[in-house]
């Protein structure tokens, strides 16, 4: 225990010293900054996608919806299926016809039903640290009052102008900030059609447009996260992303305090930056700070062809979760709210059981880290199954790798976290008379728990596994649905 608090007092001097140290616009200085040890402790981010594609919200199944302006106007398509290309833009002719613009879109975002408090306060109950929005996605739509938006496209581009009227990202930082919540916005750096971007010379999109916007967003909204996207289709030294980045941390009002991510150019993702940020993945880890991230429904913006069971389960949202917790990660769950701004009741009943679920459960999941061994396999077959032939894992493959065996792989019977001394065994099946961890020898003195029920539990050493006798408990006894926890207590910290 003492060794852990060292630790944190030193991560934490050493964030507090971000404003006496100049860094400079190289990836071996900017990569020397460490991430803020808040972080990694929070676990839970939400994502939100908003924008003018949640007007149609529509794309095929396996498809993110968000891209419904480059799939109308590109006539392709990729993601989970066979598609010819043009399913969007069939769609979007007879639906609105063959001259109806995109653009016209951004008038028919109302959001008339957006309330940030709501919002803030939901993210908050499902047990998140922290949210993160679209600012302005790949289309250029800006969710606040951008000049930079409405001169390089020659139009009325924002929420002020057009749509809303209002200023969206402004009230979701002040109601973020009422909260516990870190208020994060998602920025994309490339914009598919803007004029300046479809010019030859890209220079001139990157400088005149793209940084004084980066600027201005941070500079109004004082983010804890700027999380960008967008960065794949030019080297990092094209987008000046070091001279950006050297900025942020020196000389912008949030430079003590802004944590990013990892997307700032081809090839620097999961190489250098901020935090690593891999997207509908299953098996990553990484000794850097690092987030998964995935929809509640496959989309990231709200697709209406999406049913009822293209939405995660309550269980396989906990599973992914700890799938994510016991690697180390943080897990950015997203929602997509409908063009008035709510955000649709099955993503809302998810959300708050999750946060049921941790308020159970939490201590073995805030500022926990990855303890030597991240899960425990069942003992006969292959591990780690995954379908075949997917360009994004769907969510249930973490369903065939605990609950629902598949023949010839074994499955994960237990998750572990650690804090400090102490360690969480998180059970995806509720044990049957005892739960054993497989090689593994408690420290003396320690004693067991069952988070969510009075008193400890009885346990021995049997060779080399550690046996806990498990309680039966009746339904109604239970203390939580879907996984349950189990903390080995170290007995020698006080």
């Amino acid at each position: 225990m003492k060794r852990f608090l060292i630790t944190t007092i030193i991560l934490l001097t050493s964030f507090a010293t971000y404003s006496q140290v100049k860094y400079e616009p190289t990836w071996e200085s900017i990569d020397s900054r460490p991430i803020a040890p808040w972080f990694e402790d929070a676990k839970l981010g939400i994502f939100v996608h908003w924008g003018p594609y949640s007007v149609p919200a529509w794309s095929p199944k396996g498809t993110y919806s968000e891209w419904y302006q480059y799939w109308l106007q590109s006539k392709t398509l990729s993601g989970n299926g066979n598609f010819t290309g043009s399913e969007v833009h069939d769609y979007h002719t007879q639906t609105f016809g063959e001259d109806f613009s995109y653009y016209n879109f951004g008038d028919m975002l109302t959001a008339k039903a957006f309330d940030a408090d709501k919002w803030a306060n939901l993210f908050e109950e499902a047990g998140a640290k922290y949210m993160i929005i679209t600012s302005k996605h790949h289309d250029g739509y800006c969710l606040w009052p951008s000049e930079e938006a409405n001169k390089t496209w020659g139009r009325e581009w924002n929420s002020m102008d057009i749509g809303p009227k209002r200023d969206i990202l402004k009230e979701l930082e002040i109601a973020t900030k009422k909260t516990d919540l870190k208020f994060g916005t998602y920025y994309s750096l490339y914009e598919w059609y803007n004029p300046l971007w479809l010019k030859e010379n890209k220079e001139s999109y990157v400088l005149d447009h793209m940084h004084p916007q980066f600027k201005d967003l941070v500079e109004r909204y004082t983010p804890d996260i700027m999380w960008l996207d967008g960065d794949w289709d030019l080297e990092a030294e094209k987008w000046h992303a070091q001279e950006l980045l050297a900025w942020l941390y020196n000389d912008s009002s949030v430079g003590d305090s802004v944590i990013t991510n990892d997307r700032w150019g081809k090839g620097v993702r999961f190489n250098h930056g901020g935090y690593f940020t891999p997207e509908y993945q299953a098996g990553f880890e990484s000794t850097r700070p690092w987030e998964e991230t995935r929809g509640i429904g496959f989309s990231f913006g709200y697709n209406k062809n999406e049913d009822s069971w293209d939405y995660a389960s309550d269980r396989t949202i906990l599973y992914l979760f700890l799938n994510v917790v016991s690697k180390g990660g943080n897990l950015l769950l997203d929602i997509g709210p409908d063009l008035d701004g709510n955000i649709p009741a099955i993503m809302q009943e998810r959300l708050l059981n999750l946060g049921k679920w941790l308020k159970v459960n939490g201590e073995a999941i805030y500022g926990s880290r990855e303890w030597v061994n991240s899960c425990q396999w069942s003992e006969d077959g292959e591990r780690d199954w995954l379908p075949k032939g997917a360009h994004y894992i769907p969510a249930d493959f973490i369903l065939k790798q605990t609950v629902e065996q598949q023949a010839g792989y074994a499955v994960r019977e237990i998750f572990f976290t650690q804090k400090g001394n102490d360690l969480y065994a998180v059970t995806p099946t509720y044990p049957k008379g005892e739960l054993v961890i497989r090689d593994y020898t408690a420290p003396v003195g320690v004693a067991v728990t069952m988070l969510g029920v009075d008193g400890e539990l009885k346990f021995k050493q049997s060779g080399k596994d550690f046996v806990v006798e498990v309680p039966y408990l009746t339904v109604d006894e239970l203390p939580c649905l879907n996984a349950w926890t189990f903390k080995i207590e170290d007995g020698n910290k006080k």
